[in-house]
């Protein structure tokens, strides 16, 4: 296996599948020669050419209309929004358009696109590219809404959400791009949309989280490893739909839960996750459910980030409180 960071496993993902299926196209601002903000389209161009991988004005709302022409004539889009933030911009043609397209044509017509872009805190970028929208895309129908924590996974989730046959939002926090590598495999592998992973296993208290989170969260569990408490640590990597299966399956081990997201609390992944544990598993919880997540403000300035964002030490304290209680 190949040691790679995100960013490189992002690009070798779109390589291979752009390689194995000639439908699939690639698009968005200075994704071409520039190869991206972020380089995770350098080089497509020069291997597959200007056809399969060009460049859009600065106008999201027609990235977003392209991928639904292309996507009624059979091809398969990979359009890229620069930074999420700037989703409200197209979010028309991502909610609106596309999720309904399979529905609205009585299953004559699909979808097949793949919404890629970055996001996340903790890099200190501008204001409106950090914001943690994903909340928006789970709770639009006929939309599936990915967000990879590691190298293996980000590979293997995006070429699974390329040959879907319906729209998937694929995110990609901007912190872990480039902040570790992994082993990731060469050539052809999927990882399954829809299905979470155990990223550690544990006894004492459950952590359901997703995405830079799953770091914070391994870091803390290593902390309180050495006050004798264990904790598991579920990985959604999906967080629309969500494996309830594997997290109740969890908290009938465990019996108390944290959930953790970096996004506001009121911005709603976390909430979904609480209140299907509660109606699925209440009889099997000796805690609250807690959460830890961001406060329900604006997303501050680069200066303000380090005391917003949760980290492992949040993630620790509410864990102490539910195994105490």
């Amino acid at each position: 296996m190949a040691q790679m960071t995100m960013i490189q496993a992002i690009t070798d993902a779109m390589r291979v599948e752009m390689k194995r299926d000639e439908q699939v196209l690639l698009f968005g601002e200075d994704v071409g020669k520039n190869g991206g903000v972020f380089r995770a389209t350098e080089g497509l161009q020069d291997e597959l050419g200007e056809d399969r991988v060009f460049d859009t004005p600065l106008a999201e709302s027609g990235i977003g209309g392209l991928a639904v022409g292309f996507s009624l004539t059979g091809f398969r889009p990979i359009m890229e929004i620069q930074f999420f933030g700037f989703v409200f911009e197209v979010f028309d043609s991502v909610a609106a358009q596309l999720a309904r397209l399979r529905y609205r044509s009585g299953g004559t017509y699909s979808a097949p696109v793949t919404i890629r872009s970055p996001f996340g805190g903790g890099v200190k970028t501008p204001e409106l590219h950090a914001d943690n929208l994903e909340g928006l895309m789970a709770q639009s129908p006929g939309l599936k809404v990915v967000i990879p924590s590691t190298p293996y996974d980000a590979k293997g989730l995006l070429i699974a959400s390329i040959r879907d046959n319906d729209p998937v939002v694929f995110l990609e926090h901007m912190k872990l791009y480039r902040s570790f590598r992994g082993e990731v495999p060469e050539g052809d592998y999927t990882v399954e949309l829809g299905k979470a992973d155990i990223k550690r296993e544990g006894t004492d208290v459950t952590i359901v989280t997703y995405g830079a989170m799953v770091h914070a969260s391994l870091k803390a569990a290593e902390e309180l490893e050495k006050e004798n408490i264990s904790v598991e640590i579920i990985d959604l990597m999906t967080i629309s739909p969500i494996d309830i299966d594997t997290i109740v399956a969890s908290v009938k081990k465990t019996n108390r839960v944290v959930v953790v997201q970096e996004a506001q609390k009121q911005a709603g992944v976390a909430a979904m996750v609480a209140t299907e544990i509660q109606e699925r598993a209440i009889l099997d919880l000796e805690a609250p459910i807690l959460r830890v997540a961001a406060p329900d403000t604006i997303f501050p300035f680069a200066q303000g980030e380090d005391v917003w964002i949760p980290d492992h030490k949040d993630i620790v304290e509410k864990v102490k409180t539910v195994y105490n209680f």
